[in-house]
């Protein structure tokens, strides 16, 4: 099933690409930075075969495709930063999320945001939804900027570069980069089932404790 999801969802983005050129490459990145999860994969490699074919230099791709990285992973970061996190401190309960986790959030955002940011860049599937913790964290802005754009850089050139030198063969890369998308999504769902497993568990003993008083 996920992987009948992630072929439709590639599919969409290659046609994207064949069809737009630069510019749709550059919808495509501002896509994927925007939590929205548009495959990176697909968008540089089927890119980099347009290189190789010669519709435009690799380094025009790769400006092109970290411009839009940058511009959807801002949208993003001021989303979190204030709509997000208002939202959060309002109904986040129902989330289980409350004041205490989102200090949490923010103190270790404060420690090891840079890091984070920075490596989530080169992650299938995280690198989509990296800015919105960011933001709301309230990660200093500037800082978020220069990571976010030092990460994508090796990210997108690696990728136009791989698309360039397969040529038509570029799904190849693609292909061996599902792997690693499917096991990076299973441990963010373990680690999500162990966070809501604790919280209820807490919960069931706050209300445990009250009662007994």
């Amino acid at each position: 099933m996920l992987h009948q999801i992630m072929d439709f969802i590639s599919s969409i983005a290659s046609s994207l690409v064949d069809g737009l050129g630069l510019v749709g490459i550059f919808i495509g990145m501002v896509i994927e930075s925007a939590c929205i999860p548009l495959p990176s994969e697909v968008i540089m490699l089927t890119g980099g075969f347009l290189v190789h074919q010669g519709k435009f230099p690799l380094w025009e791709l790769v400006a092109v495709g970290t411009l839009g990285n940058i511009i959807g992973s801002i949208i993003v970061f001021w989303i979190g930063k204030t709509g997000a996190r208002t939202l959060l401190e309002k109904y986040g309960k129902y989330l289980l999320i409350n004041r205490k986790h989102l200090a949490q959030a923010e103190s270790w955002f404060h420690n090891y945001g840079e890091r984070a940011v920075l490596i989530s860049r080169v992650l299938p599937f995280v690198r989509t939804f990296i800015s919105l913790p960011a933001g709301i964290s309230g990660m200093n802005f500037y800082k978020f900027l220069i990571y976010t754009t030092i990460g994508c850089l090796p990210w997108n050139l690696g990728l136009a570069y791989a698309g360039y030198q397969l040529g038509a063969n570029w799904a190849i890369a693609e292909k061996l980069i599902h792997p690693v998308t499917y096991a990076v999504i299973a441990i963010l769902a373990v680690l999500l089932i162990v966070y809501v497993w604790k919280a209820f568990r807490k919960k069931s003993k706050n209300r445990d404790n009250s009662k007994e008083i």
